[in-house]
């Protein structure tokens, strides 16, 4: 009989810890006795808002960029991302001596791309409902010459994101759930890799916006599937398809998808704003969102949540969360 080892290992996730360790924050994990009683449950929420960029991005960002070779530093780096992995590439690539090129949407936030350039990069826009971001990106890298680190389709990516993950069962000892968003898949696909190999018990659930659930449909039809670019207030999940790579991960280790509305995800935002005193992006307040209605059947005792992060300047938070429903 023989075995094949898959594309990321708990081992790669704490190579990857190792090599971040000083660069990226080692962030807080939260407790709330006002969420516990109010899901029934005793939550960890484990801070990436409060990570370098603002989002878990910059984890997997400076582990791939951190191995590159001194040659293909000095040609410098591509990326494409509609924001929180473009800060984290732009940022890498400062901490490490080169440069970076970053394909955004043209409607990414504007805090985002502003972030992103003041990181240093140089920033070539597309339009997310016309354009192919990768064949630009890929186009653009062959051009110049430039090494081109992907938001998650790449496992030194993937790895560097389940550090967050690691480090939350590192504090809290043994989950009996752990729930992510999920719009690419790598965080989730890196923070299952590690926890499933320390803790095989604990579920790993994923959560999507209602608008763009293309990681559920393909864990339901064993195979990727695509959606229609999603029109969500959540733009860091506003993918039409899975990853490949990711893909291959998360159907062997997810337990689940939940859906969110948008209306859920603002309500989230606010919650954790009044009462959490802590800011979050929509998508990183999706797994919130889950967690205060219900998402989750039988929802266990102790709950892992990464709030992945917090990128939303404050014209568009208060737009989101300004009046109740």
């Amino acid at each position: 009989m023989t075995t094949t080892t898959p594309p990321v290992t708990l081992d790669d996730v704490r190579s990857a810890a190792a090599r971040i360790k000083g660069v990226a924050h080692r962030t807080p994990v939260l407790r709330s006795r006002t969420l516990d009683a109010l899901v029934g449950a005793e939550v960890h929420l484990k801070c990436e808002n409060q990570q370098r960029v603002g989002a878990f991005k910059f984890r997997g960002a400076y582990n791939a960029a951190s191995r590159l070779t001194p040659e293909q530093l000095a040609r410098g780096i591509a990326a494409y991302s509609s924001g929180n992995h473009a800060q984290a590439v732009a940022l890498a690539a400062r901490e490490l001596g080169t440069t970076a090129v970053i394909v955004m949407p043209e409607d990414a936030p504007p805090s985002k791309r502003d972030a992103t350039a003041g990181y240093g990069a140089e920033i070539v826009t597309y339009d997310r409902y016309t354009g192919d971001r990768v064949a630009v990106a890929e186009a653009l890298a062959a051009d110049r010459g430039l090494t081109l680190i992907p938001p998650y389709e790449h496992p030194h990516v993937i790895a560097g994101q389940g550090t967050a993950a690691l480090e939350l069962v590192e504090e809290t000892g043994e989950l009996d759930a752990l729930v992510a968003p999920v719009g690419g898949g790598g965080l989730i696909a890196g923070s299952a890799t590690a926890v499933k190999a320390l803790h095989p018990g604990t579920r790993v659930i994923g959560v999507e916006p209602e608008a763009g659930d293309d990681t559920r449909r393909s864990l339901a039809a064993g195979r990727r599937v695509s959606v229609p670019v999603p029109r969500t207030i959540a733009d860091g999940q506003a993918l039409p398809t899975p990853g490949e790579l990711t893909f291959s991960l998360n159907r062997r280790l997810l337990d689940g998808i939940v859906l969110v509305s948008d209306d859920e995800i603002r309500d989230a935002m606010r919650f954790a704003f009044e009462r959490l005193k802590t800011v979050l992006e929509p998508s990183g307040a999706t797994p919130l969102a889950a967690l205060m209605n219900g998402r989750i059947d039988a929802l266990p005792r102790r709950v892992g949540v990464i709030l992945s992060g917090g990128n939303v300047d404050a014209a568009r938070f208060a737009e989101l969360c300004g009046a109740p429903r």
